[in-house]
Parts: structure tokens; C-alpha cells; sequence
């Protein structure tokens, strides 16, 4: 018997153009919420890989409306992600969150923003700006700048290469810097693909640079400060923060306390609650043992913390 039915959709953002997927329980009255997956890093499309299908699948058996769409310039969106700042890619998920909600089948007041890893610092931008959101979800979502988590994710790499005593893991990371402190100071692309060149290319920067390019870069240097802090303090909803522990792309136990300070500020509204969850085993994508695999009671775990707050009362004095 069929228990989810999904149509493709489209929603404009000024002159972009998103494309995307709403899948729905089979049966309108099976809708008690709606939730917006939004993507990760580079050119992701709405399903994010292989990632999004088992949530969506997952979250739609539990009752929920599920929406992921295409980044801009990517699938069949338009515009170009590269040329995007966090506040575009932000004001393309409120488009969705908006579109989601003006669904006949979903309540309008229960639909909220689920971000991976980048998404999860677009999703945190997008909800600061809501007053009446129910909740927000981030998975894997860096607490640290985009350049402090691309530096814990190259350390990481290079140690499993050449291991921490090994003098071109240090030379590669100083590298890293030298490009880090060059998009600071605006550096055009060549002369950033000089430092590489200067320093002999190493091996293992390939992870972080292999597939940079003029355009990639000019990304990268605009986007390698955010600051997800002020988007933490300006929450007016609830937060559930996931997290794989054995995640080597971002620094978990860093992210949780960034995330636990923000939640003790004083100034932080009421209703802003923190809840995170750390799975054992769990690699960025939540996934065990290098397989396909998500961690045990991941997804359950979701959507009853989902089903839990969408019908959390607003604080009247936040």
C-alpha cells in the first residue's frame, strides 16, 4: 500500500528560481507537521547524496511533510551557489519554509527548518530571523567558524595519512593557514594557487584544495569567518543539536560547548532551549562503521523530539 506520496515543486526566491520535492503521509489528516531539509556544502541537491532519502522516508512515516529542494545552481534551481552569501542561502530556506507552510495539508504553525552540516549554520540564520517557529534541528553543524572546522577536518586527515609527528603534517597545516590569512585579506585566486605552488603542492592539502577553483575560492574566503554565534542568541525557538561522535570533519565536543555558552546567555529568549544528541560511532552523516548504516535510534530519536515540541507554546515573556 502506498504511504507516501511526492511531487516535485518549484518556489521563487527574487530571481531564483528553487526546485525541489514535497513528499506527504498518503492521506491529509496524517500531516502533523512539516519540516525543510536544507543541504550541506557545495553543489548539493535535494538529497543531499545518498543522505535525505531514509530521513525523509523516516519522518514522512512518522506524519511529517517533508521538503528538500536543489541549492541554487544546482539540480534545476537557478542562480549559482558560488556567488551566495550565508544570508542568500539562508533567505532561500525561509522561501521553503514559507512554501512548505502555505501547503493546504500542513499545519502552517508547525513547520520548522532541519539543516545539515552547512545547512545546519543556514538553517540557524534562517530561524534567527523567526518569531514563531516551533523548533530547529542542526546536524553536524560546525559551533566554529567555517575556517576553524575545515582546519580540524584537513588535521584530521593529514594524521590519518602521516600522523601528527610527521613533518608535512605540520607544513600542510601551516599552509592552510597561509590560505586561510590570504582570504582575509581578499587575496585574489592566484595569488592564493601560489602558496600552494610555492610550498610544492602537498599531497595531502588535495582534500581541502583538490578541487578549488577561481570561483570556489571566492566562495570560500567570504564565507570562512561566519560566525554562528549571534545566530545562537538571537534563537526564539527550540534547538536540538545531533551529532556523530566519531564525526572527523567537525570538532563535536568544541561545537557543543559553543552551543551549551549560547544557551546559558542571559540575554538568550526563554523558549530557546538546547538539546543535543551525541551517537556513538556516528560519522558526519550520522552513519556507522563506514557504511550506509545511521546510527541506532537515530532517526526515532528525531522525530519524537519533532512530534514532542511542534506544539510547544510560545513565551510570552522572551
Amino acid at each position: 500500500m502506498e504511504s507516501m506520496r511526492v511531487r516535485d515543486v518549484s518556489f521563487s526566491n527574487g530571481t531564483v528560481e528553487l526546485a525541489g520535492s514535497l513528499s506527504v503521509p498518503v492521506g491529509t489528516d496524517l500531516v502533523v507537521a512539516g519540516v525543510v531539509l536544507v543541504g550541506g556544502s557545495g553543489p548539493t541537491g535535494r538529497d543531499n547524496g545518498t543522505y535525505f532519502p531514509p530521513l525523509r522516508q523516516h519522518f514522512v512515516k512518522a506524519g511529517f511533510a517533508v521538503l528538500s529542494y536543489d541549492k541554487r545552481g544546482v539540480g534545476q534551481s537557478t542562480g549559482d551557489w558560488h556567488t551566495a552569501t550565508m544570508d542568500d542561502l539562508a533567505a532561500d530556506a525561509v522561501t521553503a519554509l514559507n512554501f512548505l507552510r502555505a501547503q493546504p495539508e500542513v499545519p502552517s504553525q508547525a513547520a520548522g527548518l532541519f539543516g545539515h552540516s552547512e545547512g545546519g549554520w543556514v538553517a540557524l540564520r534562517a530561524s534567527a530571523a523567526q518569531d514563531d517557529l516551533p523548533w530547529v534541528v542542526t546536524n553536524s553543524c560546525p559551533g566554529t567558524s567555517p575556517a576553524e572546522q575545515e582546519r580540524y577536518a584537513l588535521a584530521n586527515h593529514l594524521r590519518g595519512l602521516h600522523g601528527d609527528g610527521h613533518p608535512e603534517f605540520h607544513s600542510t597545516l601551516s599552509l592552510y593557514d597561509q590560505l586561510t590569512e590570504a582570504g582575509r585579506r581578499d587575496a585574489d585566486f592566484a595569488t592564493a594557487q601560489q602558496l600552494v605552488d610555492d610550498a610544492g603542492a602537498p599531497p595531502g592539502l588535495a582534500y581541502y584544495w583538490g578541487n578549488v577553483d577561481e570561483r570556489l575560492w571566492r566562495f570560500l574566503k567570504r564565507k570562512q569567518d561566519h560566525d554562528p554565534i549571534p545566530d545562537l542568541l538571537r534563537l526564539r525557538c527550540p534547538h536540538l543539536a545531533l551529532f556523530g561522535g566519531a564525526d572527523k570533519a567537525v570538532p563535536v565536543a568544541d561545537s557543543i560547548r559553543v552551543f551549551a555558552e549560547a544557551a546559558c546567555d542571559a540575554a538568550r529568549p526563554h523558549r530557546a532551549t538546547l538539546t543535543v544528541e551525541v551517537f556513538p560511532g556516528g560519522d558526519h552523516r550520522l552513519q556507522v562503521q563506514g557504511s550506509t548504516d545511521l546510527a541506532p535510534g537515530y532517526l526515532d530519536r528525531v522525530s519524537r523530539w519533532l512530534a514532542h515540541h511542534v506544539t510547544t507554546p510560545t513565551d510570552g515573556g522572551s
